[in-house]
């Protein structure tokens, strides 16, 4: 009888292969994931302010001829005090409130109502808090003429 040689290569590369699948999976599941989708360590007095600053959305906002669009026009808030900012809708017409500079908050996400609760209806309200300092321009994307501006500094208090 002769006797027959075997291959095992086959089968070892099919069981490093599911080895190596399995690992990948374990570290996208287990690391990758849990890292990607963790919010950013920010101190409590920033994520929740005590204060708020109030903006209005001026009655008859939605006509270019309108002295006023969003009242104040520029706002300014202290992080950790009142970096967040209300706006509310006095008009009778329906607004954003939607970035210049396509602005992400690293904790709160897109700077736009449209993404969160899409138009601000009359008499309702839009608000986000900014984590960190800066300039943010922002409009309204029906009115592109009504315009504003949020700055953020650093609270020394």
């Amino acid at each position: 009888m002769e006797k027959v040689r075997e291959n095992h290569a086959g089968g070892i590369s099919m069981i490093a292969f599911i080895v190596a699948v399995a690992v990948s999976i374990g570290y996208y599941q287990y690391v990758y994931l849990p890292e990607s989708s963790a919010k950013p360590n920010v101190p409590e007095a920033v994520a929740n302010p005590s204060k708020t600053v109030q903006v209005s959305i001026a009655e008859g906002a939605s006509l270019p001829s309108n002295p006023a669009f969003f009242v104040p026009k520029d706002v300014r808030g202290g992080l950790g005090v009142d970096n967040k900012i209300v706006w509310t809708n006095t008009d009778r017409t329906a607004h954003t409130v939607t970035t210049d500079t396509d602005f992400h908050d690293k904790l709160n996400g897109k700077f736009d109502s449209m993404e969160t609760i899409g138009l601000v209806s009359p008499g309702k309200t839009y608000e986000f808090t900014f984590t960190e300092e800066g300039e943010f321009p922002y409009h309204c994307e029906p009115h592109p003429w009504m315009t504003g501006k949020v700055e953020i500094v650093k609270s020394f208090s």
